[in-house]
């Protein structure tokens, strides 16, 4: 069907005019979330205001190479950390599909050929066309569609860096446990050599009549406990290592090389830079993640609204016909006098399902006040969680202080109780009471060493330190070459994506 050009060209005209016009819906703003003031230890001199260290806090906090090179490793080849950077790539997808479909919608190009019978001759019949249909986004129904992705891709990357600052932090958690747990089994096996010394007295002096057989038996039956305790410990240690490979992207191996000679446990400063609160809302993952999915849903709500009114837009086709009854065959399919063209404008009004459409508006609307709740309590929780950290981290540096001079106590006891049973100024009752009492209290010490590392840890991760690592970084630079490599085996689809 022909139309005239001027009426061809006011639909034309109308729709792109119509395009862009207003957007419905509410505009996403931040909203208030309750956050203190201050820190509740912040008259403490050990906790700083000013901000965290951002970069590589475990090589300034710790200064280990062991631990540095495993949280590179980690950061390449963990496999949860991977499929983070593949939902990034989706997110990033689903933006890329929401911005096309402003442009025109349908693109299709149709054919077909066939031999048709009428009144007994037989005659082909061949029809060639495309056609182009446009909804323009007058009531900004698709550039909503573009905000939600766009933010959802946001909330992608906070994710990506959410399961970086929960690897960098177990990483590191699982080093220093099993730093700690080898820590603990050299001070029992200290403690089993102190102990084979206060046997092989006890039994010198049983031969020779000066003590009876309690004092040999009170001497074994501890040297056989701290003989259990290094058994119950070994175990422990290769449960750490396990995890470890896991978080490194490997299976379970012998790590015993890559640890090499007994280190001791890594002391920290027992100063904390911890910021002011209100740095929470750039710096946690989490907290990024549901101020992002809050304002996709925002959008969405506009989305539901454009629903309610008329959808405008133009339709179109071109094409060209032939049916070799006549004088035309195949070859006049794209000739002139066979084509044939329409453009008309349309517009689509769902007028009698209001109820169902407004219906969900409001579903949209409560799922964004829900969202914008579980977003407070997200700055709640946040909160919560630094301020328990930030008491451990400094109480267990006080309750370390008296646990070593408690060890020292223990030690300076165990060493005179035995001198004074050798010169037979004590009995072994002493000498056991003194003996249990170090091997409590060394193992106590090892354990609170490590409690201060393993708690500054916490409050790192707590702060969600370490995704700073990532920025500067794009959304395909989260996606190592190996798996780019895999992907394109699958499909050409990729490499123009992959180059950009």
């Amino acid at each position: 069907m022909r139309q005239p050009p001027f009426l061809i060209g006011r639909w034309v005209l109308l729709a792109l005019c119509a395009a862009g016009c207003t957007m419905l819906g509410p505009d996403y703003e931040t909203p208030s979330a309750p956050v203190q003031n201050d820190w509740l230890e912040y008259d403490d001199p050990r906790v700083d205001s000013v901000p965290p260290i951002a970069l590589e806090w475990w090589t300034t906090a710790f200064n280990d190479p062991i631990l540095d090179q495993l949280v590179e490793t980690a950061l390449a080849e963990n496999l949860s950390l991977r499929s983070a950077g593949l939902r990034v790539l989706q997110s990033r997808q689903q933006l890329a599909i929401a911005i096309g479909n402003q442009y025109p919608q349908q693109q299709l190009v149709t054919g077909q050929g066939g031999t048709l019978r009428e009144n007994g001759s037989s005659f082909e019949s061949y029809d060639f066309a495309f056609r182009l249909s446009w909804e323009a986004d007058v009531w900004g129904r698709f550039r909503r569609q573009i905000e939600s992705a766009s933010a959802l891709l946001d909330a992608s990357i906070a994710g990506y860096d959410g399961v970086m600052v929960s690897l960098i932090a177990d990483v590191a958690q699982n080093y220093l446990l099993i730093r700690i747990t080898q820590r603990r089994l050299a001070v029992a096996l200290r403690n089993y050599a102190l102990q084979q010394e206060s046997v092989r007295i006890s039994q010198a002096k049983f031969v020779a009549g000066e003590v009876s057989s309690l004092d040999l038996e009170q001497a074994q039956t501890l040297l056989y406990n701290t003989q259990a305790a290094v058994v119950s410990l070994e175990p422990s240690l290769q449960q750490f290592k396990n995890s470890l490979a896991i978080l490194l992207g490997r299976p379970p191996h012998d790590m015993s090389e890559m640890f090499g000679a007994l280190q001791p446990i890594p002391t920290v400063e027992p100063e904390i830079a911890v910021g002011m609160p209100q740095d929470l809302l750039r710096r946690r993952p989490d907290i990024r993640i549901a101020e992002r999915q809050l304002a996709a849903q925002s959008a969405q709500i506009g989305f539901a609204i454009t629903e309610l009114y008329p959808h405008f837009g133009i339709d179109g086709s071109i094409g060209s016909g032939v049916a070799t009854q006549g004088d035309q065959d195949f070859g006049d399919l794209f000739s002139s006098d066979t084509s044939s063209y329409n453009l008309f404008g349309f517009f689509d009004w769902n007028i009698f399902n209001y109820g169902r459409l407004k219906n969900n508006v409001r579903l949209q609307d409560a799922f964004f006040q829900q969202l914008l709740e579980d977003y407070r309590q997200s700055v709640l929780n946040a909160q919560v969680e630094i301020e328990n950290a930030i008491v451990a981290f400094l109480k267990s540096q006080e309750q370390l202080e008296a646990i070593q001079l408690a060890a020292d106590a223990a030690q300076r006891a165990a060493d005179i109780s035995t001198a004074q049973y050798q010169d037979g100024l004590v009995d072994f009752n002493t000498v056991i009471t003194t003996l249990t009492a170090l091997v409590n209290q060394t193992d106590q010490l090892a354990t609170a060493q490590g409690t201060v590392t393993t708690n500054l840890v916490t409050v790192y991760r707590s702060l969600g330190g370490g995704w700073e690592f990532r920025e500067g970084r794009e959304p395909l630079d989260l996606i190592p070459e190996e798996t780019q490599e895999e992907m394109l085996e699958r499909g050409e689809y990729w490499q123009k994506t992959f180059e950009q």
